[in-house]
């Protein structure tokens, strides 16, 4: 009778592990927190919207107008000049935008590779900060939460802020300020598409 052999543990409790550290150091009730705050502001500006477009003026009018007005690449400029710059317009004005030009999908995909490239030059302009003493100490009070949670969580911090309503932006710029590894923003930072396929699917639904 052949006996069956058991499976290593050394797996389960590593993740055991790297859960308790994140349980202990805060990192779910970072995440939870943050997203209740931003779950309200959406739901906020989703009724703002509907009452906007039900009363006042029709957001598909709007978008076509702004799609006629401005040419897609100086909407690209703009958008990839936000992302890079701490996601200064919400992503949702552009992927709105994406639904009503001649090729949809094409320019969603667009949007998702210059958010997750702004992402990269957030992360190298956090490299270049920290070799400015005077901006790196005034960024290091004036970040201090951000920098102390990323020297903390790392990637992970990286991955929640890609997919989640989180500051994308803010964490590559704060990884690069404390020089964390680059191919792992580079690994991390690809799940930002994964957001922009759910928040097009989304967005796709309500814009006609």
């Amino acid at each position: 009778m052949i006996k069956r052999r058991k499976r290593p543990k050394s797996n389960r409790k590593k993740f055991e592990l790297v859960h308790k550290y994140y349980e202990r150091t805060g990192f779910y009730s970072f995440v939870g927190k943050n997203l209740k705050n931003a779950i309200l502001p959406i739901l906020g500006v989703i009724l703002l919207v509907f009452i906007f477009n039900k009363y006042v003026y029709n957001i598909n009018d709007g978008l076509r107008h702004f799609t006629e007005t401005f040419s897609k690449n100086s909407v690209l400029i703009v958008f990839f000049i936000s992302e890079s710059i701490l996601g200064l317009i919400p992503p949702e004005i552009f992927i709105a935008w994406a639904k009503k030009t001649s090729d949809p999908v094409l320019n969603l995909f667009i949007l998702a590779l210059l958010s997750y490239a702004g992402g990269l030059v957030s992360y190298s302009l956090g490299k270049f900060i920290s070799k400015l003493e005077k901006v790196r100490l005034y960024l290091e009070v004036k970040m201090a939460k951000s920098l102390k949670n990323t020297q903390k969580w790392g990637g992970v911090l990286i991955l929640v802020g890609a997919l989640l309503p989180l500051p994308f932006a803010i964490a590559c710029l704060t990884a690069g300020m404390i020089k964390y590894p680059f191919k792992n923003v580079v690994f991390f930072g690809l799940f930002r598409l994964a957001r922009y396929a759910i928040y097009g699917w989304a967005i796709f639904k309500v814009v006609h």
